[in-house]
């Protein structure tokens, strides 16, 4: 499936909040190149520092959320997931 940027602004939209995860700040490299290598664009986004040394991510499916819980298990921020 082809989107252009809006077409992926506007997707995301619609199913965010979606499953989130927060992840330690330091990660942000490793978490993104995981997500950009294991899922669609349109699949997950991103905010930088939802909450102090943490990002939060958010994924349209449980899917998704759940591998890369199980893949940054030890950075996870479990307080707030």
């Amino acid at each position: 499936m082809n989107m252009t940027p809006q077409e992926i602004f506007e997707y995301k939209q619609r199913w965010r909040p979606g499953y989130v995860v927060d992840v330690h700040s330091d990660l942000h490299i490793q978490c993104k190149d995981w997500c950009r290598k294991n899922l669609n664009r349109w699949e997950w986004s991103m905010d930088t520092y939802t909450y102090v040394y943490a990002h939060t991510f958010y994924f349209e499916l449980e899917e998704g959320a759940n591998q890369f819980k199980t893949k940054f298990k030890d950075w996870i921020n479990k307080g707030k997931t």
